[in-house]
């Protein structure tokens, strides 16, 4: 009797655990929210080293500009980014620790950043879209927000 009570009980515990891994699997999610509401538009799963970008067309230079982060340290970081022009707003010098190199379309592809992002700040596009690249999915933020939605991304 003894025996079949503490196989119960070893069963029950065993269940719990299994049914709170799955309600909770303690991994890091890239949350995108609305800056006025902070209300949770959609999260992701990440994991140490994943990454994400935002593309957008800049405003002055009318050419696709990729800012691209890192999940390192459970925290955010600018990884690179990637344009094709120069022009007022993109970054025209190399800073100390930073690297300047050409991708295979040639686009310039500056790297070697080292700074934290508590959140990622944007506003989506009103005359072109912001796409949000992560894993395998492109996703258009003017579908997921709206036009001139303010948004951010953190890690929860």
């Amino acid at each position: 009797m003894k025996r079949s009570i503490l196989t119960a009980v070893v069963f029950v515990i065993a269940a719990v655990m299994v049914c709170l891994g799955a309600c909770d699997d303690g991994g890091l999610k890239l949350a995108l929210c609305y800056q006025q509401t902070d209300e949770v538009i959609k999260t992701f799963d990440v994991e140490e080293g994943s990454t994400f970008s935002v593309e957008f067309i800049h405003s002055v230079n009318k050419s696709p500009v990729k800012d691209v982060f890192v999940i390192r340290n459970g925290k955010i970081y600018a990884d690179k980014t990637i344009y094709s022009a120069f022009g007022a707003g993109v970054q025209t010098e190399v800073e100390e620790g930073q690297t300047l190199t050409y991708d295979e379309n040639n686009n310039m592809v500056v790297s070697g950043f080292d700074i934290e992002f508590p959140k990622v700040k944007c506003i989506v596009g009103t005359v072109s879209d912001h796409i949000l690249e992560i894993g395998e999915e492109s996703i258009s933020l003017t579908e997921l927000c709206g036009k001139n939605a303010k948004v951010y991304f953190e890690l929860r």
